[in-house]
């Protein structure tokens, strides 16, 4: 968890120091004041980019040329010092001093999860966004998931690379062995995270939403046959694409929901919940493998959900028993528990509560 957390010069936040609760925290305030800015900073100390996609351009407070962000952490006795500093030089990460660990290092120190408006997308955007969540659980769960994901990324440069440049099929063939050999080990690390967490998806997505869930893996390449296989037979079709369309960098998790596929659901309030069931049931599984507590971040949960979906979602986080950061317009809309850290904001300003 996050006990400190300075900001300079992020996005509308000109200068924030700010001690936290181990917790419960509501920062409030009217909108555009710089509620989400100040999570976005979180997320970005823990993630060295910015959950909202936007670039370092943009993220920079106007005039400026940079924006450092510092944090203190604390988990199991141990405490670390955390520094991002960002601008058109680009990103420098350090981690008790050290630059060696770079982004996997804040990941490391400061896990977190994040549930914001956008994220129904995790149920009916693209497959990327659900890649990218089997990914962040097989990353805390499993050893060498993160070594095995770079050096697979590797490989798929390379053989999209040779596919670009249109090298004979040979060449491309020499590059088979080991991109097939990594794809392997990434599904099966996939794999293995997912059968971690699915009680506690099918558990969450209970209790968010009332009904049984159902979560299937599909690989990126037909189950019946071999990825080499698959492979050779399309080595015609990458050549025209110029890029391998078979391997677990196409894979998708398959969300159904009362047996219908989830991302088609019409209401965009039954989409947030089933995707925020997923987010708290990473955050669970994380803490058990991790034994110490996440940093998650709720950026205006209120929005979309009716009053009952709203108390179901914030009983859920509660139980939990992470570090939560949330904003809401309204002090009151979100049930703060005994103790909760609460702080307005206004015009980038943020104050502790005069009645905190």
């Amino acid at each position: 968890m996050i006990r400190r957390f300075k900001v300079s010069n992020f996005r509308c936040l000109e200068s924030v120091d700010l001690k936290l609760s181990p917790d419960f925290n509501l920062i409030y305030g009217p909108n555009a004041s710089g509620k989400t800015s100040l999570l976005e900073a979180l997320a970005y100390l823990g993630r060295g980019k910015s959950f909202r996609g936007a670039p370092t351009s943009n993220l920079v407070r106007h005039g400026e040329t940079e924006f450092v962000l510092f944090g203190e952490t604390e988990a199991n006795g141990l405490k670390h010092r955390l520094g991002v500093r960002n601008s058109k030089d680009g990103l420098e990460v350090r981690v008790d001093g050290s630059g060696d660990g770079g982004v996997a290092a804040l990941a490391g120190a400061l896990p977190l999860q994040v549930i914001d408006p956008e994220v129904h997308s995790l149920v009916a955007g693209g497959p990327e966004l659900r890649r990218r969540f089997i990914d962040w659980v097989a990353f805390h769960v499993e050893h060498d998931h993160l070594q095995t994901w770079r050096r697979f990324r590797r490989a798929l440069k390379q053989r999209n690379a040779a596919l670009r440049t249109k090298s004979s099929p040979a060449a491309i063939r020499s590059w088979n062995a080991e991109f097939v050999e990594l794809s392997v080990l990434l599904d099966e690390s996939r794999r293995r995270a997912l059968d971690v967490a699915i009680d506690s998806l099918l558990e969450h997505g209970l209790g968010l939403l009332g009904t049984e869930l159902g979560f299937e893996y599909q690989q990126g390449w037909s189950r019946d046959k071999p990825l080499e296989q698959s492979l050779e037979e399309g080595l015609d079709r990458d050549l025209q694409q110029g890029s391998t369309q078979h391997g677990p960098h196409r894979a998708d998790l398959r969300v159904s929901y009362d047996e219908r596929q989830a991302r088609k659901l019409v209401s965009r309030g039954q989409q947030k919940l089933l995707a925020s069931a997923m987010i708290l049931a990473a955050t669970e599984t994380a803490q058990t493998a991790l034994e110490r507590p996440l940093l998650l971040l709720l950026d205006d949960p209120a929005a979309e959900l009716d009053g009952e979906s709203l108390a179901r979602l914030l009983d859920a986080v509660g139980a939990l028993g992470c570090q939560v950061v949330a904003t809401s317009l309204e002090k009151d809309v979100l049930s703060t528990p005994p103790g909760a850290g609460t702080f307005h904001v206004e015009h980038g300003v943020l104050s502790p509560d005069a009645d905190a």
